[in-house]
């Protein structure tokens, strides 16, 4: 860890672990695109996607404020979210299940940006940073703006297909108790 003994050391290394963590969702987002088999997930990623690059931006905008050299510092808490929707977007298997695993791996990512930008936000308020505290804030909103649609997805469509795959063409039976079960 960076040496954090001011406020201002602290700040600086929460905006390099956001770029990191910036950086790092670029390069995931393809790959959870390409997973995914529904078409609204797919399109949710890849508009996600664009939106990293214009939060990066946000980030080399503070850095320059700041005096500073826009790079990141090892972000090991995005590193493994990452590699946990990794694993599920190579899982073989029903298509629907995988797409509910890809929101659920989405929505930790998303959370830990929420969580880290509200509290970089916050550390810019403290510090007087009127600018870089309204360019967080725009991230942080887009953050939850993507939380919500991922919920959207998942309520509307995704969970409940991957609850209730289909029965690969063979007859529901009556089992015991009258309750239907699938042979």
């Amino acid at each position: 860890m960076a040496r954090v003994t001011t406020m201002e050391e602290l700040f600086l290394d929460e905006i390099r672990d956001l770029y990191d963590a910036e950086k790092q969702l670029m390069d995931a987002l393809p790959e959870m695109a390409d997973a995914a088999s529904s078409a609204d997930l797919r399109s949710a990623f890849e508009e996600h996607l664009e939106q990293t690059g214009i939060q990066m931006k946000r980030l080399e905008r503070i850095f320059a404020v700041l005096g500073e050299k826009a790079t990141g510092k090892k972000s090991h808490a995005m590193n493994a979210l990452i590699r946990e929707g990794s694993e599920i977007a190579s899982a073989s298997g029903d298509p629907a299940v995988r797409d509910a695993g890809l929101i659920a791996a989405a929505q930790k990512v998303q959370h830990y940006g929420i969580s880290s930008y509200g509290s970089a936000r916050a550390h810019a308020e403290i510090l007087g940073d009127d600018r870089g505290a309204r360019l967080l804030s725009e991230t942080l909103f887009e953050e939850k703006e993507a939380d919500e649609r991922l919920t959207e997805l998942a309520d509307s469509v995704i969970d409940e297909e991957a609850a209730h795959p289909p029965n690969n063409g063979r007859p529901k039976t009556r089992g015991a108790g009258g309750s239907d079960r699938r042979d």
